[in-house]
């Protein structure tokens, strides 16, 4: 089970958009970031579209914590590196879901360089 309410990884899995933040190290939260997300079973998963090293990305893998906002649902995050096993799922999510906007936008979220870029959202 993955922690999120009845409604809330629904929530946040239709929203085209969310925003995301890492908490710094003294606790405050950075600003927020908008990215794609996508919703696969319970869980919900973000991807740096500009790869491993954007600095949004790296900040977020050191913190571990962070906060969302998307589709009427604002909650603290845990940031966590999911397996190897739920690749091919979150890119088929982020296909059926952000498709509609060409390839060369969505290709910015199924690349290689952007798998290995995954984050699972738990509510924290």
């Amino acid at each position: 089970m993955s922690g999120w309410g009845p409604d809330e990884a629904a929530s946040i899995g239709r929203a085209t958009e969310v925003q995301i933040t890492s908490r710094r190290e003294d606790g405050t939260l950075r600003p927020f970031v908008t990215i794609w997300a996508v919703r696969v079973g319970d869980d919900v998963y973000v991807r740096s579209a500009h790869g491993y090293e954007n600095p949004w990305f790296q900040r977020a893998l050191r913190s571990g914590q962070g906060r969302i906002r998307a589709g009427g649902i604002e909650r603290d995050v845990r940031l966590e590196v999911p397996g190897p096993e739920v690749a091919g799922e979150v890119t088929e999510a982020y296909h059926a879901k952000y498709d509609r906007y060409g390839a060369s936008i969505v290709g910015t979220v199924v690349s290689p360089e952007a798998v290995r870029s995954t984050l699972r959202l738990l509510p924290g």
